[in-house]
């Protein structure tokens, strides 16, 4: 099993910066793709950036492309999310995923493991 144990959410004003960070433990072998997603209440979990945990290909969502980094510190089994350029429409809940079983990196079913999640507020 994998506990994925997220931080750094808080409240910002549009143009500000926040990094969240997913901190792994358990059964790290077995992660492959490590995952934010993003979810607004009432409205379907979205997936905003993803990382393959031992090779460090990244993708994201067109919708924060040049503005969200994921990295990730192997050493710390840690993910982080530097978020830049921050606007009202990132206001979301942030859950980090980890184990992708099958489908695409943003795929919600694919993922055996997710975090309690933390709260991202952008105010204009």
């Amino acid at each position: 099993q994998v506990q994925l144990v997220e931080s750094g959410g808080g409240s910002v004003q549009a143009g500000g910066s926040l990094r969240l960070s997913c901190a792994a433990s358990g059964n790290i072998r077995s992660m492959n793709w490590v995952t934010w997603f993003r979810q607004v209440s009432g409205k379907e979990r979205q997936g905003v950036a993803g990382v393959y945990f031992l090779g460090g290909i990244t993708d994201y969502a067109d919708s924060v492309k040049g503005r969200f980094t994921i990295s990730r510190d192997n050493a710390e089994n840690t993910v982080y999310l530097q978020m830049n350029s921050l606007q009202p429409e990132d206001t979301a809940m942030y859950y980090c995923a980890a184990v992708l079983a099958g489908g695409r990196w943003s795929s919600i079913e694919g993922y055996r493991y997710w975090g309690q999640g933390t709260q991202v507020t952008v105010s204009s």
